[in-house]
């Protein structure tokens, strides 16, 4: 088995006085689809936004065996890590198009292409010369995502992405991941919708009160009732 690029240790994470995470360990391999599931409030995004630069942090996040925190984000982006965030920020006066280039890291075209955008979201296509800001929350969605593949990570830290939107484009964003993992991009997925994490994920991660109560493989945690019943199930 592969040994993890991305891995966090020990990791704690404050705003302000507030002591949010308290040790998290987990870690993803390439081209590995991993969830990490809790209800809401547990620390999910804070674990991510944490990897991401965005919130202060201790203990270790590495990346290819380099130490991301104390790093800013734009920093950490460049080397090969995606964010998407659950609030999808998109630019709301430029086009779909003006919005997947500005996903792009410099001039030069990287493996993902527009076209590649356009094939997996065809709505995207359509709307190409669209303002954002005009779009639906599902298409919003689509673009936040393809807008950070254009960008050329290894991995991509997806936080809710299927918050709010209907079941098919739910389906749309499954497939994508899919995708991604055909591809050899890596994908962390912060999700509480169980069924589409439990379908793609290799191995899945429990939160509770800031720290991992579980880790183990979809069927792992299918067979342990007293885990989604204590940490899970509202």
């Amino acid at each position: 088995m592969a040994e993890p690029f991305f891995v966090i240790s020990d990791l704690h994470a404050y705003y302000g006085k507030s002591h949010v995470l308290h040790g998290v360990d987990l870690h993803v391999r390439k081209g590995e689809i991993v969830s990490l599931l809790g209800r809401n409030g547990v620390g999910r995004s804070t674990t991510v936004k944490a990897a991401m630069g965005m919130v202060h942090a201790e203990g270790s996040v590495r990346f290819r065996g380099e130490e991301l925190l104390g790093r800013k984000p734009y920093e950490i982006a460049h080397l090969g890590l995606g964010y998407v965030p659950e609030s999808r920020d998109i630019f709301p006066g430029l086009t779909v198009e003006q919005n997947l280039l500005l996903g792009m890291k410099g001039t030069k075209p990287g493996t993902w292409t527009f076209d590649d955008m356009y094939r997996m979201f065809p709505r995207l296509a359509e709307r190409r010369n669209t303002p954002a800001g005009v779009l639906s929350g599902g298409e919003q969605q689509m673009l936040t995502l393809c807008r950070t593949l254009m960008g050329d990570p290894e991995l991509i830290m997806i936080d809710e992405p299927t918050e709010g939107l209907a079941p098919k484009i739910v389906e749309l964003v499954g497939e994508y991941l899919q995708t991604l993992k055909d591809r050899g991009v890596s994908v962390l997925l912060v999700e509480q919708k169980l069924a589409i994490a439990m379908d793609i994920s290799q191995r899945v991660y429990v939160m509770g009160h800031g720290r991992i109560v579980f880790e183990g493989t979809p069927a792992e945690l299918r067979a342990n009732a007293s885990v989604r019943k204590e940490w899970l199930e509202v």
